[in-house]
């Protein structure tokens, strides 16, 4: 049986991103993390990006600046390991 950590390393995710899609989805992370890794290996990384741009909403709506600013970071980081689907930074 594989443990978390290694489903994550085998993922093309972070912890971070892994935690933004299970916010999304209100989903276990070892959920997010499939779904997660299905659409960056199927073209679906803008589906990942609007996610994390959803999170980042909700966030300024509750006035949660602490989370948004980790969000943001979050958000910075996909874009800059999937350059090639994901167009450019918010």
């Amino acid at each position: 049986m594989l443990t978390y950590e290694e489903c994550l390393d085998m993922s093309d995710l972070t912890q971070d991103e892994v935690e933004a899609i299970a916010e999304h989805e209100h989903t276990d992370p070892i959920i997010a993390m499939a779904m997660g890794n299905y659409l960056c290996s199927h073209q679906g990384e803008n589906k990942v990006k609007k996610i994390i741009l959803d999170d980042i909403a909700k966030a300024q709506r509750k006035g949660d600046t602490a989370h948004e600013e980790v969000l943001r970071r979050v958000l910075n980081h996909f874009i800059s390991t999937h350059p090639e689907h994901t167009g450019s930074t918010a």
